[in-house]
């Protein structure tokens, strides 16, 4: 996991890239909705998220790229989602100093927003960290397993390079909590056919920028303001 993710910061720096490393496979969407809606299947998305609110550590890889790209096809996904505790966790995390008190309510309200959109790339990363100031090292590695399993699956979805093997991302947040994770700035974003281009800073690194693509994300707009 730590290979892979060292091995994408050195494809932003252009020595060599992830997928040529360890390789990626676009999302066949027919494919995975066809899994996800099959009882028969070991990809069943009522058990998949069943497994996974149920903190299942032994979620692979596959089922993983399941659950999130499969996440396109579930009545309550939004392109658009915020949390609905956004403002609260804010107030907290912007206290000079947290108390244990405000470990615990923390950790309830990210729950909270984890119960309406499990894939909250930030607060899960939030969560893993206050669970470890806490003390409560088990439940931060089992929320970090979370966050980086998460984030394998969006790694392995493309390569950035061009538009059309851009990675699969379910919300914008996502590509900044990528860049975020590589400590990589972006400079710009712009929309170029159904991909976000997020461009860096001329010279900060050996290429100009990443894409993203967002078609399903489009798609799930163009349905809500119909």
């Amino acid at each position: 996991m730590l290979k892979q993710i060292f091995l994408l910061l050195i494809f932003c720096l252009g020595i060599q890239t992830y997928s040529q490393e360890l390789g990626f496979t676009i999302p066949d969407y027919k494919a995975i909705e066809k899994e996800i809606n099959d009882e028969n299947s070991k990809f069943f998305y009522p058990k998949l998220m069943e497994r996974l609110t149920k903190n299942d550590t032994l979620l692979s890889h596959e089922e993983y790229r399941h659950l999130y790209l499969g996440y396109f096809f579930q009545p309550k996904y939004n392109a658009f989602w915020k949390s609905p505790d956004e403002q609260k966790l804010n107030e907290l995390f912007g206290k000079e100093k947290l108390e244990n008190a405000d470990y615990d309510e923390i950790i309830k309200l990210i729950n909270h927003s984890l119960s309406e959109f499990p894939f909250d790339l930030k607060q899960l990363n939030y969560l893993s960290y206050i669970y470890h100031l806490k003390g409560d090292e088990t439940s931060s590695k089992i929320t970090s397993f979370r966050f980086h399993s998460i984030m394998n699956v969006i790694l392995s979805s493309g390569d950035g390079k061009k538009c059309e093997t851009g990675f699969h991302v379910l919300l914008v947040e996502h590509e900044y909590v990528l860049l975020n994770v590589f400590e990589i700035e972006s400079k710009g974003q712009s929309l170029v056919d159904n991909c976000d281009y997020l461009s860096f800073e001329k010279g900060a690194y050996n290429v100009d920028g990443i894409y993203f693509n967002i078609e399903k994300m489009l798609e799930n707009e163009r349905k809500a303001i119909r």
